[in-house]
């Protein structure tokens, strides 16, 4: 018979008042276990019946009831805990009466200790044969979908913990995350790198463009914004002598969500000085190629369909990916001259959008305030970067959208910056840094007077001043966490592979607030127990 939620949740708490009318302890304190299912099953899998018998094993494991079995006056069950599943048999002559009819008690999703020696059954599988049987926790509702896993994507994201009780693929996924940040942390501490930590809430927003979360602090009577890059405090760090920094950080933008994209988020971000964003081009390759082999066992990933090759990296300057993937049908594809022209990239994307407008495809945005550099990242962003699939690195940034990148000596309207491009995502983003505090303090005050949600609202004056008292010639760069662990788990959304993504509220819920009603699953009368 199935049970609503309510009626399992009554069900189950009848049947922990009896478990406790048994004399067992509704929630124990502690459990002495010897081993995990995973170290049982690695270490006695390939015992045979005779050598388990013979060694006479015994075992002390703990886990959560994914299956029951019982028959008559004896019963199969399996636990699983630390990625795998182990049986355990209880037989009333053995265990004795009580502990059988605590057996008889449990449900699917309880937690249990189990103690006793291991045997193969006539089925050849690995058991336990219980001589002590204790309830570590009652699981007052089912777990989801009888252990086949949620298949609703939206409660698989809100009730995380359901989807790593029934999901092996989800705890894989984090389980490889973790891994990665290890990778992450190990390559740059050979390398002298220090790990740092720097504020989560800034006075001044600055360190990249974006709309910012704030907050007020009571105390200090002073609004503060969530960290939307940490650039600006690291950088304040090498010019302390700090020559190699590195921070995996969390970011806050108030912006849109989708399937690359999350409000919170992971970058590393890292700072080496004396050296160039071309440096860090070829350290981001080296960092990646032995990342893939790590985690992924070889340098060719898979990812959806395609394949992606860590061992081939492939260089394009932004005018050059405009030229390399203008669409045949909109006429013979603009020259570097033209789009490096004043005026140029106007004339470019104006005759894009005619093809556009025809074909039914997105068109570049711009307005008359828009800048000639400024639509040169526009025309990228439209007709370049949904192509670039391979491992590429895209150079040559226009300097009206690098303001904390160093001018090429030899072309000052572009900035010495570079962005990772790998299946059509940005992963990183790097540059030379830009040290003269004067072109910085230029550069600040043109975006604060442009204005708008995204831009800082005053200069950072004391970050000015750092960078007067001297910042080495010295290349940065951030690479997104979340998108890298997508690529090397083969996740194509952003939720998939952070824990507690930001939901909007469900419709039950906000209706529920309105009316002022709460949400537990007790009977009101049972509510303030």
């Amino acid at each position: 018979m199935e049970f609503e939620p309510l009626d399992q949740y009554l069900q189950r708490r009848k049947k922990l008042t009896e478990i406790e009318a048994l004399g067992h302890l509704a929630h124990p304190h502690r459990f002495d276990w010897t081993h995990t299912p995973r170290q049982i099953l690695g270490q006695f899998g390939d015992s045979t019946a005779e050598e388990l018998s013979a060694k006479n094993i015994e075992v002390r494991v703990a886990g959560r009831v994914v299956a029951l079995r019982p028959h008559g006056k004896a019963g199969f069950g399996h636990l699983a805990g630390d990625g795998e599943k182990l049986q355990f048999y209880v037989r009333l002559d053995v265990v004795g009466e009580n502990a059988f009819k605590l057996f008889q008690l449990l449900d699917l999703g309880d937690i249990v200790g189990v103690s006793g020696h291991l045997f193969r059954t006539k089925t050849n599988e690995l058991t336990v044969k219980v001589e002590k049987l204790q309830l570590l926790t009652k699981a007052l509702l089912p777990p989801p979908e009888k252990w086949h896993g949620l298949t609703d994507t939206e409660i698989r994201y809100r009730r995380r913990y359901l989807d790593l009780i029934g999901n092996e693929k989800a705890r894989e996924i984090f389980l490889r995350r973790a891994q990665i940040v290890r990778e992450l942390r190990r390559f740059f501490d050979e390398r002298g790198y220090v790990e740092v930590e720097t504020p989560m809430m800034h006075p001044i927003l600055g360190g990249a463009t974006a709309r910012p979360f704030v907050t007020h602090h009571n105390t200090l009577d002073m609004d503060l914004y969530l960290r939307i890059a940490p650039e600006l405090y690291l950088k304040r760090l090498v010019v302390g002598g700090l020559d190699r920094v590195y921070e995996i950080n969390r970011n806050f933008r108030n912006e849109g969500i989708d399937a690359i994209h999350q409000p919170e988020f992971t970058m590393l971000e890292f700072y080496q000085a004396y050296s160039d964003g071309p440096t860090l081009m070829d350290l981001t390759e080296e960092l990646l190629r032995g990342l893939a082999e790590k985690v992924c066992s070889g340098r060719k990933v898979a990812f959806g369909e395609r394949e992606i090759d860590f061992s081939r990296f492939e260089r394009l300057s932004m005018r050059g990916a405009i030229r390399k993937f203008w669409p045949a049908e909109a006429g013979a594809a603009p020259s570097v001259e033209e789009l490096a022209a004043k005026g140029g990239p106007r004339k470019v994307a104006a005759r894009y959008n005619y093809f556009a407008k025809a074909k039914g495809v997105d068109a570049v945005e711009s307005d008359e305030n828009t800048s000639d550099g400024e639509l040169i990242g526009e025309l990228f962003e439209t007709i370049a970067e949904q192509h670039l699939v391979q491992p590429t690195f895209i150079y040559d940034f226009p300097v009206e959208i690098s303001p904390l990148a160093k001018r090429r000596e030899d072309d000052p309207s572009l900035a010495e910056r570079f962005e990772l491009f790998i299946a059509g995502m940005e992963v990183a983003n790097g540059f030379s840094e830009l040290n003269d505090p004067d072109d910085q303090e230029r550069r600040f005050r043109e975006q604060v007077e442009k204005g708008g949600q995204e831009m800082p609202k005053e200069v950072d004056l004391d970050y000015i001043r750092a960078l007067s008292h001297g910042l080495p010639p010295t290349a940065g760069e951030g690479i997104g966490i979340d998108r890298l662990v997508m690529l090397l788990t083969n996740s194509h959304a952003i939720r998939e592979v952070i824990l507690f993504p930001l939901l909007r509220h469900t419709a039950e819920a906000d209706a529920a607030a309105a009316a002022g009603q709460e949400t537990s699953l007790k009977p009101p009368d049972e509510r303030s127990k």
